[in-house]
This record gives C-alpha cells, sequence and structure tokens, in this order.
C-alpha cells in the first residue's frame, strides 16, 4: 500500500517510475556500429515525452483537452499564426484544408464540384485525395529537377476559367516557389493550401520578409506521424490567419457543427436555446445544429501532451536536419558526375526531411540497382512516394476521364518516377551515421 498524501504526489512518484523505465528500458545506451539499421526516419524522445503522456493518461481525458489546447497556442505562436486546430493525422489536415475552402460562407471563392486545383502528381497521394473525393478537378503540373517542387512557369497554362485554388507540397523540406506561386494566386483570386507536412521549420523569403513555410498561404497543414520532423505518434495540424477560415475549419474538424463550445462545456455563446437554424424548430439546442457535412477528426490529449514535449525540442531537431543534409550533400558531391544532387529552392531556408538524389540516365546505372545494394547494406531507401501518381492503380477507373486534367507533359515527372530516390537525415542521426550512408550510396554508384 503507497503511502501517497494526495494526488499530485501521487503523479511524482508514478513520473519517477517512468523516468527510471526510460532510462534503464528506452534510452539508446548503445554506440552505433558501421552496419547497423539505419532507417529513413525515427522518433527522437526521453522521458519528458513518456511523462507528460503518463499525465494525460492519468487524467483519463482521452478526447482534446488541455493538453491539446496548450499545444495549439503554443504551436500558433511558434510558427507565427492566429489559429492552429489539432486533427489526428496529416493527412485529415489536407482534408480539412480542402474541405474548408467548399463552404457556402466563401461565396463566389467557394469551391464546388467541377471546379479545379491545381497541384502535381509528383508527390504524396492525400494532398490530391481531397480534391477528387469532393468531386473537384485536380490539375496536374510538372516539377522541376533538382528542386522537385512545381514548375512554376507552368501555372499560367495550367489555369482555366474553373480554377479556384492552388493545393500543393514542398517537398521533403524544399519549399516550391512560394514567391512566384503566390503571386500568382493573388493575381487570379486563387485559394493557397501550403501542405507543409514535409517542411515544418522550413523558412521562405519574400521581398525582405521570412516567413515559415506553411504561413504563406491561406490555409498550412502539418503531419506528426512518427517518421516526421516532429511526433505525436499519429496527428496533424491546420492552421490559418483567417477568422473565416478558422471558424470553417473547427466545423468541419468538428461533426460539422454549428457550435464553437470548447470540448466538454456547454453554452459558450450564451445563446444555446434562442437561435433559429435552417428549418429547425424556433429554439433547437445549438449543441446539435450542423451548419457543414463535417467529420469528427479531432486528436487525444495523450498524443498532444507528447506533441507539447516534442514541441520544446524542436528547434534543436531543425539544426541537427541541416547539419546532417550539408555534411551528405559534400560527402556525394564527388560523385555529380553519376548522380543528381538536391538544391534548395532560392530564398529558402530548408528544414530538411530527407535526402533526394536521383541517377543520371547517362550514367548507365539503373536506380533499383543502386537503391538494392543500398538496401543490402542495412540502409533504408525511399523513393518520392508516387512518382506519379496518375500512373498507378487508385487512378484505374478514372484514367482518361474528365475526372482530372494534365497541364502540359509530365517529363520530369516521369524521370523522378523511374530515377529518384532518398534517405533520411533525420535529428537521431549521427555523424557516424551519415559517413557510412555516404560511403555505401558512393559504392552503389562507382
Amino acid at each position: 500500500m503507497s503511502n501517497w498524501k494526495n494526488e499530485e504526489e501521487a503523479r511524482s512518484a508514478i513520473k519517477e517510475m517512468v523516468t527510471d523505465y526510460y532510462h534503464q528500458f528506452k534510452e539508446n545506451k548503445g554506440k552505433y556500429k558501421e552496419g547497423d539499421r539505419i532507417t529513413y526516419a525515427a522518433r527522437v524522445y526521453d522521458e519528458k515525452e513518456m511523462c507528460a503522456l503518463t499525465d494525460a493518461m492519468l487524467d483519463f481525458w482521452l478526447t482534446t483537452g488541455r493538453f491539446s489546447e496548450q499545444f495549439e497556442r503554443e504551436f500558433a505562436e511558434w510558427i507565427g499564426v492566429k489559429y492552429a486546430h489539432l486533427v489526428n493525422s496529416g493527412s485529415s489536415a489536407n482534408l480539412i484544408a480542402f474541405t474548408a475552402l467548399t463552404a457556402p460562407e466563401l461565396g463566389d471563392r467557394q469551391i464546388k464540384r467541377g471546379d479545379e486545383v491545381i497541384t502535381v502528381a509528383c508527390g504524396f497521394p492525400t494532398t490530391v485525395t481531397p480534391i477528387l473525393q469532393y468531386g473537384a478537378i485536380p490539375v496536374f503540373v510538372d516539377v522541376t529537377v533538382p528542386q522537385y517542387n512545381i514548375d512554376v512557369t507552368r501555372l499560367e497554362v495550367a489555369r482555366s476559367e474553373k480554377t479556384k485554388a492552388v493545393m500543393i507540397a514542398h517537398t521533403l523540406g524544399n519549399p516550391f516557389d512560394l514567391s512566384a506561386v503566390k503571386t500568382f494566386c493573388e493575381r487570379h483570386n486563387l485559394w493557397l493550401i501550403e501542405d507543409n507536412c514535409d517542411a515544418l521549420g522550413t523558412k521562405y523569403t519574400i521581398n525582405g520578409e521570412t516567413k515559415f513555410t506553411g504561413t504563406w498561404g491561406d490555409i498550412g497543414t502539418s503531419s506528426f506521424y512518427p517518421p516526421h520532423h516532429m511526433t505525436m505518434g499519429e496527428g496533424g495540424c491546420v492552421y490559418t490567419n483567417n477568422p473565416k477560415l478558422n471558424r470553417l475549419i473547427l466545423s468541419y474538424r468538428d461533426w460539422g457543427r454549428d457550435c464553437i463550445c470548447p470540448s466538454g462545456k456547454d453554452n459558450f455563446c450564451g445563446h444555446r436555446f434562442d437561435g433559429q437554424y435552417g428549418e429547425l424548430p424556433q429554439g433547437y439546442d445549438h449543441k446539435y445544429v450542423y451548419s457543414h457535412f463535417g467529420y469528427n477528426l479531432k486528436v487525444t490529449d495523450m498524443q498532444a501532451a507528447i506533441g507539447c514535449e516534442q514541441l520544446k525540442k524542436f528547434p534543436s531537431f531543425i539544426e541537427r536536419r541541416k547539419h546532417n543534409w550539408d555534411r551528405l550533400h559534400k560527402a556525394l558531391e564527388k560523385a555529380s558526375d553519376k548522380i543528381i544532387l538536391p538544391e534548395p529552392a532560392q530564398n529558402s531556408d530548408p528544414s530538411w526531411f530527407g535526402f533526394l538524389i536521383s541517377v543520371k540516365p547517362e550514367s548507365g546505372l539503373k536506380r533499383n540497382d543502386v537503391t538494392k545494394y543500398i538496401e543490402s547494406h542495412n540502409i533504408q531507401t525511399r523513393l518520392l512516394f508516387s512518382g506519379n501518381l496518375i500512373k498507378h492503380p487508385c487512378f484505374d477507373q478514372i484514367r482518361g476521364t474528365d475526372a482530372y486534367r494534365v497541364a502540359g507533359e509530365l517529363t520530369n515527372t516521369e524521370f523522378i518516377m523511374n530515377n529518384t530516390f532518398w534517405v533520411g537525415v533525420y535529428p537521431g542521426m549521427t555523424d557516424e551515421m551519415i559517413d557510412y550512408m555516404a560511403k555505401i550510396i558512393l559504392e552503389a554508384i562507382r
């Protein structure tokens, strides 16, 4: 039987045991040895995340609560926006970001079925999925090499009278040409959604003003899946400076409700039983009035508690990613006759998610042979996600229909599909690991 005098003392004792558990069983005490498995990404955490998770578990609130509110407040302040809302994944963040733009409250700027959204086929599918599922039309544009982002010279060609938005991701930490894309969107009164899931912490400068990616457009999204820049396990975030979009994001995330009461609170607005909505009876309970066809995509407080601690470590994560990327780039420069090395976008300071490599066809090498060699030496590789999304089985039933449109040729997209791969630079990597990766990559291409 314990001798705890109160709950605070009990929590403290439990967290001390969790700390001891971390140091005994979870802390990485082994030094890296050449040839050990090097994954492209991994969680970087310590006892603080485990204790925060324990705190949330002992609260047993389970759904969105005090840790979620803390994270949203601190994240918004850190990244530099007015509003930030947690969701259960980066994919859900993209879904909510796009769906918010389909709301009738937006008037002439509402995205309707049949309207077009400019994007790229070389990327992750959940940047495009919400567009297709709603019945809007993605318009695919080629990308550039070695930046691996949208070719902004194709934007005007891609636009039509039906174009309402641009929704694209920053590739592995390297931002797309935000200056050109933002100017294009402003010129034609288009929405801009920045899928920032792979670039959290990247900075971009326009006309002397430097801001984080995800904050230049109308809405930004992030992912906190374990391989990403920081983690909650599962989790994501949607953020904006626009108060109307903020209200819509909350509604679509929280069942489509009209009510803005925080979780577990009633009558926040003071008018719970005196409103008139739609064709409902006068005074219908405002907590059960639905102004949109929404979802429940909230995060749990246990996930948010982990995020609160990860956010404190995040600046050091960014710096280590930059260090690892720079070290690997320098080591591979001697092989530039056989491979294309990545280049950061102009006016950017990337928070790198991975290190992209393209095998030059004229070298006589084949990408799959190179990656097989690297994998056989215990180094994990990844392709640039879909390569060319419209070549995947998910397009089989709509390929060749008017469900999507391709603006021009996807020459570089095809090149990337056949020749490009990447390796990790996550903050848990040591110089020894980076040097071993460089050694093996050089062997593979020599």
